[in-house]
C-alpha cells in the first residue's frame, strides 16, 4: 500500500469569459457596448481564475463582486474579520503587505508570488496565518484560494473602462490600514 496521498482532481470549469462578460453587463459592472480585445482578455482569465472554484452562476457572480465592491469598513464590522485580526500575527502580515504593495508596482501573478516570499522570509508564518490577512485586507474576506485569484485580477481590471472604478490592490491596503486604526 502507498502512503503516497493521491493527487487533487482539479474541479472543472463550467465558465468562459463570455459568461463573466455576460454577468459584468447584468450587474451593470460594464456597460453592453463595452467591448476591446483587453476587456476580452481579462474576462478569460477571470473565468480561467475564478470558474473553477465555484458550481454555478450566482457563485461566480459573488466572487466577481469582490473585484467591484471594496468597503473597508465594512469588512471591519464583520465578526469574521475580527477572528482573522485576532489570529498571531495577523496585523504584522498587513503591515508587511501594504510595505511591500506601496512601491507602486502592479499586482500580478509574479510580484504576488514575490510578495508571499518575503512574508514568509521575514516571518515564522505559513499557510492560513499568513493567507487570511492577506486575503481579508484585498479580497475583503478571508476566505480560501478563490479569493488569491480575485487578488490577482484587481490591478489589471484597474486599468479597464469598467462602469464601476475597480480600486488597485494598493488603493485597497491604504483604505484597509486607514479602517484598522
Amino acid at each position: 500500500m502507498s502512503s503516497e496521498r493521491p493527487a487533487r482532481a482539479t474541479p472543472p470549469n463550467l465558465f468562459t469569459g463570455h459568461d463573466v462578460a455576460e454577468i459584468l453587463r447584468e450587474r451593470g459592472w460594464a456597460s453592453p457596448q463595452m467591448s476591446s480585445p483587453e476587456l476580452n482578455a481579462w474576462c478569460e482569465r477571470a473565468a480561467v481564475l475564478l470558474g473553477c472554484h465555484v458550481v454555478d452562476r450566482g457563485a461566480l457572480a459573488d466572487l466577481l463582486s469582490r473585484i467591484f465592491h471594496y468597503d473597508a469598513m465594512a469588512v471591519l464590522q464583520a465578526v469574521e474579520s475580527h477572528a482573522v485580526l485576532a489570529r498571531y500575527g495577523a496585523r504584522d502580515v498587513i503591515r508587511r503587505l501594504a510595505f511591500l504593495l506601496l512601491d507602486g508596482s502592479a499586482l500580478d501573478s509574479e510580484r504576488f508570488k514575490e510578495i508571499i516570499n518575503v512574508i514568509k522570509e521575514s516571518s515564522d508564518l505559513r499557510s492560513r496565518d499568513l493567507f487570511l490577512p492577506i486575503r481579508l485586507a484585498l479580497a475583503g474576506k478571508a476566505g480560501d484560494g478563490e479569493f488569491d485569484r480575485i487578488v490577482l485580477l484587481l490591478d489589471e481590471a484597474t486599468a479597464l473602462p469598467f462602469a464601476v472604478p475597480v480600486k488597485s490592490a494598493r488603493a485597497r491596503i491604504l483604505e484597509f490600514c486607514a479602517a484598522l486604526d
